[in-house]
């Protein structure tokens, strides 16, 4: 009798836990009927680091009547130590949530481009969704290590897309080839700017020119947009659907530069400018050869300065990325081998030579510049044949085209005219 009583009591607990289970499930599911979900897609902005544009989430929900916009590219610049951090490679992002009416506004009057992507979810699957969003921004949840290619505002995104489709769209993507490489993506949205291309892409070394797949390409928000508008799964009830129920373009930026379809070759546009200038120093060391001037010095003189200050600088930078902060993709960066800090040498040197109060110590100050320019040349030559090996492949022809034409005209030419003072 006993035994029977137990069992009865373990049977009316099972069918209370199930349905309530199944009570709970049909309300979550009852929530998600009432919830419209939509990724945003926003263009390029104005300053450099909206160039590549934005990503974000928008949930609706038509039994309060709330719109509610989730961001996981949120930074300030007055947060503690952010420049630093910056520096470092260190920087930390956070995901927060605001009403999606203000915030659309926010990117229409900056003139971007903005377009709605309405996914089409089982009801559940949209109230898990809602729940993990809102989980998201919770203050001990919001703050991350943000990465530039590995883990933004795009790729937190991509991967949310994949948590609701069951893996399915990383399944897709992640086997599939990208036509280009990171930094050719990198490139086709900075082409109108030559001196943030030339600077960006000098600094990052060869690990962005490895083949990527589309789910790597994604940490570009644009090519999210195009991947969900394309893409079918198969939801819980074994039913194949499309993903994207709808397209809404918002606004449509004006007057903006378009991202290209595919890369140009940069690297032309740089050694047009460094053929240009060896011819400038061929010709101004040629004359003063023939006939001295002291015009024609200083000129001489203070623009290598000015080279020195400008690729000093730079190398300076390049070093201090590449050795002593956690910014993994300027690592393994060949441009070591010939832009250094040693080229701020060149700014006293070029001074001495300009000013020409002592002939000796300017002969001298001449002498090493000419030997500081064949260092250049030797690393730039370095820097090419170390390609010959499949273990060195980064794209940087751009800052070779630059650089080697003039660095070989002045430390060549001096040595031929024995004399440019």
């Amino acid at each position: 009798m006993r035994s029977f009583i137990l069992n009865t009591r373990y049977l009316y607990l099972s069918l209370f836990l199930v349905l309530s289970c199944a009570f709970l499930g049909a309300q979550e599911s009852s929530r998600g009927d009432q919830l419209t979900i939509k990724i945003a897609v926003m263009g390029p902005g104005t300053e450099l680091y909206f160039w590549w544009g934005h990503l974000a989430l928008i949930i609706e929900d038509s039994a309060s009547g709330s719109a509610r916009f989730y961001d996981w590219g949120i930074f300030s610049f007055e947060s503690d130590h952010f420049f630093s951090n910056f520096a470092l490679g260190r920087l930390w992002y956070q995901s927060g949530v605001s009403r999606a009416d203000r915030s659309i506004d926010v990117y229409v009057k900056a003139n971007r481009d903005v377009s709605f992507y309405t996914l089409d979810l089982p009801a559940l699957v949209k109230e898990e969704l809602r729940q993990f969003a809102d989980t998201s921004v919770l203050p001990e949840n919001r703050r991350y290590r943000y990465h530039h290619f590995k883990d933004n505002c795009s790729t937190r995104i991509r991967d949310i897309i994949d948590m609701v489709t069951g893996g399915q769209f990383k399944q897709k993507f992640d086997s599939m080839p990208s036509k280009y490489t990171l930094r050719q993506h990198i490139r086709r949205y900075m082409y109108f700017s030559p001196f943030w291309d030339w600077l960006l892409n000098f600094l990052m070394g060869q690990d962005i020119d490895a083949p990527i797949s589309v789910w790597q390409e994604m940490f570009l928000p644009q090519t999210v947009g195009t991947c969900i508008a394309d893409f079918s799964y198969t939801d819980t009830q074994g039913q194949i659907r499309p993903l994207v129920s709808s397209v809404e373009i918002v606004n449509q930026a004006q007057n903006r530069p378009v991202v290209l379809d595919s890369p140009r070759r940069q690297w032309i546009y740089e050694l047009v400018l460094g053929l240009a200038l060896a011819v400038f120093f061929a010709y101004l060391m040629s004359a003063q050869a023939h006939k001295p001037s002291p015009r024609r010095r200083v000129v001489l003189a203070l623009s290598q300065s000015a080279l020195g200050l400008f690729f000093g600088i730079a190398g300076s930078v390049l070093y201090f990325m590449s050795f002593f902060t956690d910014h993994d993709y300027c690592r393994y960066n060949a441009n070591v081998l010939y832009i250094s800090p040693l080229l701020l040498a060149a700014i006293p040197l070029g001074i001495i030579v300009a000013r020409n109060k002592n002939r000796r110590r300017s002969f001298f100050a001449q002498q090493l510049l000419v030997g500081l320019w064949t260092v250049v040349v030797l690393g730039g030559v370095l820097s090419m044949l170390i390609k010959l090996s499949p273990n060195f492949y980064q794209q940087n022809q751009a800052t070779q085209a630059l650089v080697l034409p003039f660095a070989l005209v002045l430390a060549i030419v001096p040595r031929i005219t024995r004399k440019w003072q």
